[in-house]
């Protein structure tokens, strides 16, 4: 049996003139998406790529893969048959017959983008309806709430036929809008940013802050985990883990309390930008959302943001939890997100930490402390990288 997999694209029918770059990307991400399943032809035409198996293929993982690549809005397998009729209407019941089996009410409709197919639209609907209705007595036909739609779309080289098309990931493919640096905590909230803007096209990389002997070796193993989840949406991912011991004991030792946890992120942020800098991002990432802790205050994120020349991309900012909750469950992070094994973000929490800090103030406190510069290049220099891509890790000294 001929059957292959119709990926239709969302916004990127809108793109103009850029659209087969966008087309093409998809295609590059969907390719090393279902390498590992073997070999896959792929061509676009009429706004639809299609994927054919050379040779056996899971197709049941091949459309679930596909459904994680950001660019597909909507996919479904096909039977590919001839353009005759008789054969349609055969390779229809034939291939259909597990769907329409479970189904009580059904409906057709049919796409005749070859307008030299002798039979138009109504009418494939029409005598398609009676061959299915004559193979499957016990179905009846439903035009508002059906069971299962049959879909019949006539094209330039075949018929494809086929039931309800699949959502998709959505948004467009990974690599089309640059590249940024997202700083990935433990967390429940960052991984859910990382994946957000990697839908809006953007490639990561991600920075961990690490901080023996106060975080553990797992907490770190459990931000590889999470990473590597993320990877089935934004392809591979360059994680730093950065040595933050030291700049956070001393910022514990030398500055006020109620006012560690903002001076904390400001020294994260210029880590952050130095390494995305060398990685030749183009911005921040961040999982922060408005007022949700005493960091993620409007005053609170205009004292980090002066530290960094990137724009910092916050695409949870104004969502509650139970909606980044929510989407964490859905790509797959949360049940690893709430292991409870802390990152050093949650190392020296003050007891009363400032919550409508002033930029000049945090700036003069930093003055006083001077810092001793040599610990940012020694944490940056100290980063240990991991390049995650689909479930493989690989470790290289930076």
């Amino acid at each position: 049996m001929d059957e292959i997999i119709l990926l239709k694209g969302g916004e990127m029918v809108l793109k103009g003139l850029n659209r087969h770059t966008f087309e093409d990307m998809t295609i590059q991400n969907a390719k090393r998406r279902l390498a590992p399943l073997g070999s896959f032809q792929f061509w676009k035409s009429q706004s639809t790529i299609y994927v054919r198996p050379q040779g056996d293929a899971d197709m049941g993982e091949a459309v679930r893969r596909l459904s994680q690549v950001f660019g597909i809005a909507a996919l479904c397998r096909a039977r590919v048959s001839p353009k005759d009729w008789d054969c349609i209407r055969r390779d229809a019941v034939e291939y259909l017959a597990g769907d329409l089996a479970r189904a009580k009410t059904f409906k057709v409709t049919a796409k005749r983008s070859d307008k030299h197919f002798p039979m138009d639209s109504p009418a494939i609907c029409r005598e398609l309806g009676e061959a299915l209705l004559s193979a499957y007595p016990h179905l009846t036909v439903d035009v508002h709430h059906p069971d299962v739609t049959v879909t019949v779309e006539v094209r330039e080289t075949a018929a494809y036929i086929h039931t309800d098309q699949l959502p998709g990931a959505g948004g467009i493919p990974v690599g089309t809008g640059g590249r940024a640096a997202l700083l990935l905590s433990g967390g429940i909230d960052s991984p859910v940013a990382g994946c957000m803007m990697a839908k809006r096209g953007l490639e990561l990389i991600a920075v961990h802050f690490a901080a023996p002997p106060y975080t553990s070796d797992r907490a770190r193993q459990k931000v590889v985990d999470l990473a590597k989840i993320m990877t089935a949406y934004t392809g591979q991912i360059r994680l730093f883990v950065v040595p933050f011991t030291a700049i956070q004991e001393t910022l514990r030792r030398d500055g006020p309390e109620d006012y560690f946890t903002i001076l904390m992120r400001r020294y994260m942020m210029r880590i952050a930008e130095q390494i995305a800098l060398g990685e030749n991002c183009g911005g921040l990432v961040t999982g922060e959302s408005l007022g949700q802790v005493a960091s993620q205050t409007l005053q609170a994120l205009a004292c980090t943001d002066t530290v960094t020349r990137l724009p910092v991309l916050r695409p949870l900012i104004g969502m509650d939890k139970e909606e980044i909750v929510g989407l964490a469950r859905k790509l797959g992070t949360f049940d690893t997100s709430i292991l409870p094994f802390e990152d050093c973000c949650t190392v020296f929490t003050p007891r009363h930490p400032r919550t409508r800090p002033r930029v000049r103030a945090v700036e003069e406190i930093e003055a006083a402390m001077a810092l001793d510069p040599a610990l940012l290049t020694q944490a940056v220099d100290g980063a240990r990288q991991e390049i995650l891509s689909l479930g493989q890790t690989t470790r290289e000294p930076v």
